[in-house]
């Protein structure tokens, strides 16, 4: 479990870097400030909590548990529906 938290954290952390410069360079042009707000607490809350994951997956070897692996989900379920959210709301 630990090593798909750390990957899961790798594959989050990659699409945050990769939404944060499509919002930066091509959103900026289509979007008024207000949805860019939007888009950008949506990738700020998806890279601090893959952070989060990251450290939840390299404290999971050490403590392993209900509770590290409850954590691991919880955190993933939040970027799904948060920052998905938050997406959806920029792209409608």
């Amino acid at each position: 479990m630990s090593r798909r938290f750390i990957q899961y954290a790798a594959i989050l952390g990659a699409l945050s870097v990769a939404l944060g410069a499509f919002g930066t360079h091509t959103l900026k042009k289509y979007a008024d400030a207000d949805i860019l707000a939007v888009f950008e607490t949506g990738i700020r809350y998806q890279f601090f909590h893959t952070l989060a994951l990251l450290a939840v997956g390299i404290l999971y070897r050490r403590m392993p548990g209900k509770a590290m692996e409850w954590s691991g989900i919880l955190f993933i379920s939040g970027i799904v529906l948060f920052s998905g959210s938050l997406y959806l709301m920029t792209f409608f």
